[in-house]
């Protein structure tokens, strides 16, 4: 029986024009997305050659020094029962300066989390566990406005202003030398970010281990390129320091707009266009990336979603506020480097997009190729043009993965580095799917839904499983 006899012919030759068009717009993009990574790749070597992306090593025994003024903490937490005492008590313990106050917001409705941070406070007057009254979740922002509440309550009772506020999540595990480098950065700046580090998982190498490769390359490479060009520095949301004075001008800005805190409350990246916004003016930002005496990465350090749902929802959040929410809220900037930094950080749904195409458009040519070896005659030879750009596509995967596997093995060793690019085609699907969500959570906002911190579920705290920031001094490597 021949093709033709059998109905798969008529069926293959359908494939036919639906695989010249995705090969045409994914090669088309993927190629665009090339260029502006090659330019990254491109910019940051020659910072590093020139000697301004250098990564600072610390003498012995920094980190100890009492800081210059007071410093408030403020860690958001809603159903945080799990993790939120030992990132208290191994904060208290880690950083150990008689000026540092922590604020931990817990909600009325979430009587475990109040419970166990209020033990884990006990008496030590450095911490203060403040109750918000609404029923949450509400979005972090609003949590966070309500411990600036706090905090500024506490400021005119004692008649003693805060010099600096720090963000951190609840499971966050901090390192040593932190606080007193955000102080001393702060003395120039309006905003100060250190890196992010994930942990390791031994039972999520591939969901929780994609992390470890996305910020190993980002905060190494694209964060140290931003600051070194003057683009506005996003903010991560834990590991962030700001200067009391330039929260305290965002609070007026936002009180004339109707608002209650210097934090957007109906943002889901409040924390990014934060950054931004103290990065464009007053005294600027700046991005830290050191390492101690030991050669450890100076860096904030959690575990992160290990299991696909929870990683879902979490880039899901960080699409929706990133690419669409501040579009809206922040427009687009005139400035060349700001307008370039804008569409890096927008391009999720893109992303989504294209590599959606881009794996169903492999599916497509399986189909395909096995049919040509079944012996079916039809389709056609791609065009010139459609093959350059096919072949400068596979050049690029391969470089890009080049690139991701020295950043994650310079972090997290060699063997780290290999599974970074198997781990490739997970983070391509998570993006996927978080794309489609952040596009369906965005248009049921536009017809009013309410929009709600659709938060991170935690169970375990990488102190408690005995990790340290790093798992091995790597010596003073860039």
């Amino acid at each position: 029986m021949t093709w033709a006899e059998s109905g798969f012919g008529p069926f293959l030759q359908w494939l036919v024009p639906i695989e010249h068009e995705l090969l045409v717009f994914a090669a088309f993009w993927l190629v665009v997305g090339l260029i502006d990574e090659f330019a990254v790749d491109l910019t940051w070597v020659w910072l590093k050659l020139t000697g301004r992306a250098r990564t600072t090593r610390l003498p012995h025994g920094f980190g100890g020094a009492e800081l210059t003024g007071p410093t408030a903490v403020l860690v958001p937490a809603y159903d945080e029962a799990g993790v939120i005492a030992t990132t208290i008590t191994h904060m208290l313990r880690t950083w150990h300066q008689r000026e540092l106050r922590l604020y931990i917001g817990c909600y009325a409705n979430d009587a475990a989390t109040i419970a166990v941070a209020a033990q884990a406070a006990s008496d030590d007057p450095r911490v203060r566990v403040i109750v918000h009254a609404a029923h949450g979740p509400t979005t972090k922002a609003d949590c966070l406005n309500r411990l600036y509440a706090a905090l500024t309550l506490d400021e005119a009772r004692g008649g003693q202003r805060f010099r600096a506020v720090i963000l951190h999540d609840s499971e966050d595990m901090v390192h040593p030398a932190a606080l007193q480098a955000i102080d001393m950065a702060l003395t120039g700046h309006d905003f100060v970010q250190i890196p992010v580090r994930p942990a390791l998982q031994a039972n999520s190498r591939w969901i929780a281990g994609h992390y470890a490769d996305e910020f190993a390359e980002a905060h190494t490479k694209t964060l140290v390129m931003r600051a070194a060009v003057g683009a506005a520095i996003p903010a991560a949301g834990v590991g962030c320091g700001f200067s009391r004075s330039a929260l305290a001008r965002l609070a007026d800005l936002r009180a004339g707009e109707g608002e209650s805190g210097p934090f957007a409350t109906d943002c889901l990246t409040e924390d990014y266009e934060l950054g931004l916004t103290l990065s464009r003016g007053g005294r600027g930002s700046t991005f830290l990336r050191l390492r101690d005496a030991g050669g450890n990465l100076v860096a904030t350090s959690s575990y992160f979603p290990g299991e696909l749902p929870g990683a879902v929802r979490q880039k899901t959040r960080w699409v929706h506020g990133i690419a669409f929410q501040a579009w809206d809220r922040m427009g687009w900037s005139a400035r060349p480097m700001e307008l370039w930094m804008a569409l890096r950080d927008r391009r999720g749904p893109l992303t989504a997009l294209v590599l959606f195409a881009a794996y169903l458009l492999l599916l497509i040519e399986t189909v395909l190729i096995a049919a040509h070896g079944l012996g079916w005659a039809g389709g056609h030879e791609p065009g010139r043009l459609i093959g350059m750009l096919t072949a400068i596509s596979l050049v690029g995967f391969v470089w890009r993965a080049a690139w991701r596997m020295a950043f994650t093995a310079r972090e997290y060793g060699w063997a780290e580095g290999l599974r970074a690019v198997l781990r490739i085609p997970v983070g391509n699907i998570i993006a996927i799917m978080a794309g489609r969500r952040a596009l369906g959570a965005y248009v049921r906002s536009l017809r009013g839904q309410r929009v709600v911190w659709d938060k991170t579920a935690h169970h375990t705290h990488p102190a408690d499983q005995a990790v340290m920031i790093n798992i091995e001094p790597r010596g003073a490597r860039a």
